[in-house]
């Protein structure tokens, strides 16, 4: 469907995809073509994973107000953040106030908020498409300027928020979807060349499992256990463990297999696969952010140690960069083939590839590829505040960030600091916390602490934080005074918790196990490099974006 409208409202959406190329040229440093960016935290997932993060979907959607710091080094963009609820004046300020001084101003007039409030456990994509006066105020906001959209991911409804703005989307096409299935992501792994671990594809019923099981252990003799993976899923939420007693047969399998939860297997029939558990001494989850763009072209922006919990070790919990250096330039070069494979097909934008590194007890590393994100992720939020806080590229080489100066950087993040204590505390306080400790980002050193979903606190005492140094033991050492100093800050005041809760709630349902809230460390059996528990916190579940 097409119209002649002015502003794009009808054009089809192929036709306005086809810009995508000629806007993200001009979004550049050196650009000096005004143009807008539209950062549109959009969760399309499944209706349960939307379910479970219901109330704090807008918490989650705050971690990409990071992107708005992109005004900073690219003066020529104006930056519009789409979310369902609008974060505090407070905490814009603090963003502004983590900027150069010479830029601060000028960037901070570019920032714009446009809420759309709906308290359901909808995208915001989706809910934006039912207002069509917010709509109408996003394409006021662009007039006849250049403008994108940066999604976290892209179903049918971003595609036609898109249509309706007359922006293209830098995000892959719904009809791609399929390449970031579990299935067809390990059948592209295997056409890159990328080593998988043993596994099938393709599962749908207790009896696929079981056969499943069968074949990997003909392959793996003493296979211990295997991963059933559904394949629309993220987070590790859709990931099942199922030990394997030595010599077990097919009944004891098909036994526990079938005691997996209802719900899960309900869930199966639309796919999955079954992959071995790889075992070692020590066990480590990388994972590689690429960029593809509309020529074709592919670049590896980040390589980053995964940090999983939960009954299984399935759930994304944190994040620390780079990766090791033992075994960062090996995953890029798989990622890079990945990629490669992706953008032959049409792929564009951010994805992401997600590996196992398994260390054996010579000290050799086996790498793995688990699956292929056709999306923005856990490791997202934080790479954007290190891109543009402290400009520079990641040496592949190197395995790096290199700052224009020449010097280094290194950061560890977390979504999961969280403490029933904690419930209703200010953002102003921790913000205050932060700063008196003396661990705040500095942008004349480029280090310190950039903290990260403050609107959660008010929900279940939860806020996120991304401490960045000149090296991993820096890093650490500012993630562990910034947590200390919101501790002593919490207990020096007795937070009220609002009688009128921030956001407004919906039904709650059963969270997904429990994971610890760190330690963050590169190698779990080692235990090295902590950055190090609360003293008092309870386990969280993970967030989405793995």
């Amino acid at each position: 469907m097409t119209t002649t409208d002015a502003t794009g409202v009808g054009q089809g959406s192929e036709e306005v995809q086809g810009r995508l190329g000629s806007v993200l040229a001009v979004n550049t440093p050196a650009s000096t073509t005004d143009h807008v960016v539209i950062a549109l935290p959009s969760y399309s997932l499944g209706e349960s994973l939307l379910s479970h993060y219901a109330d704090r979907i807008p918490a989650l959607e705050h971690r990409y107000l990071l992107a708005l710091f992109a005004t900073s080094v690219i003066p020529s963009c104006e930056m519009v953040f789409v979310s369902s609820q609008a974060p505090d004046a407070e905490i814009l300020e603090h963003y502004a106030d983590l900027l150069p001084s010479h830029r601060r101003a000028a960037a901070r007039r570019r920032w714009r908020v446009v809420t759309v409030p709906d308290a359901s456990a909808r995208s915001v994509a989706a809910k934006l498409l039912d207002r069509p006066d917010l709509l109408e105020r996003l394409r006021d906001l662009i007039g006849d300027r250049p403008a994108l959209i940066e999604p976290w991911n892209v179903t049918e409804d971003e595609v036609e928020v898109s249509r309706r703005l007359g922006a293209p989307i830098n995000g892959t096409s719904p009809r791609l979807r399929h390449l970031g299935s579990k299935s067809e992501g390990r059948r592209l792994l295997a056409r890159a060349g990328v080593p998988t671990p043993a596994g099938c594809e393709d599962v749908r019923t207790v009896d696929d499992v079981v056969g499943a099981v069968e074949s990997i252990a003909r392959r793996r003799p003493g296979l211990s256990g295997v991963v059933v993976k559904l394949d629309d899923s993220g987070a590790g939420a859709g990931n099942a463990v199922v030990p394997l007693p030595d010599g077990a047969g097919r009944e004891e399998v098909r036994a526990r297999v079938g005691a997996l939860s209802p719900s899960y297997l309900v869930d199966l029939r639309a796919g999955g696969i079954v992959e071995e558990l790889v075992t070692a001494p020590v066990i480590a989850s990388p994972s590689a952010q690429i960029d593809l763009a509309p020529s074709g072209d592919v670049r590896v922006l980040a390589t980053h140690d995964q940090v999983l919990g939960g009954a299984g070790g399935q759930v994304y919990t944190g994040c620390r960069f780079p990766a090791d250096p033992a075994y960062a330039p090996e995953i890029a070069a798989h990622a890079l083939a990945v990629g490669r494979e992706l953008a032959a097909r049409g792929c564009v934008g951010r994805a992401g590839v997600d590996f196992m590194a398994a260390r054996d007890a010579s000290g050799r590393w086996e790498i793995h590829a688990l699956e292929i994100n056709l999306r923005k992720g856990g490791t997202t939020h934080p790479y954007t505040a290190l891109r543009n806080l402290v400009p520079g590229r990641y040496d592949t080489e190197r395995g790096a960030w290199v700052a224009h100066d020449g010097t280094t950087r290194a950061y560890v993040c977390t979504d999961n600091l969280v403490d029933e204590a904690w419930l209703g505390l200010p953002p102003a306080t921790v913000i205050d916390a932060v700063r008196r400790a003396g661990v705040g980002f500095d942008p004349r050193s480029g280090a310190g602490v950039v903290l990260h979903m403050l609107s959660c606190l008010a929900i279940d005492g939860r806020f996120g934080l991304t401490a960045i140094g000149g090296s991993p033991e820096h890093a650490a050492e500012h993630h562990r005074r910034a947590v200390a100093a919101v501790e002593a800050a919490a207990r020096s005041i007795v937070p009220t918790v609002p009688t009128v809760p921030t956001v407004p709630t919906v039904p709650t349902v059963p969270t997904v196990p429990t994971v610890p809230t760190v330690p963050i460390v590169r190698s779990p059996a080692e235990g090295a490099d902590e950055v190090g528990p609360r003293v008092g916190a309870r386990p969280v579940a993970g967030t989405p974006g793995r």
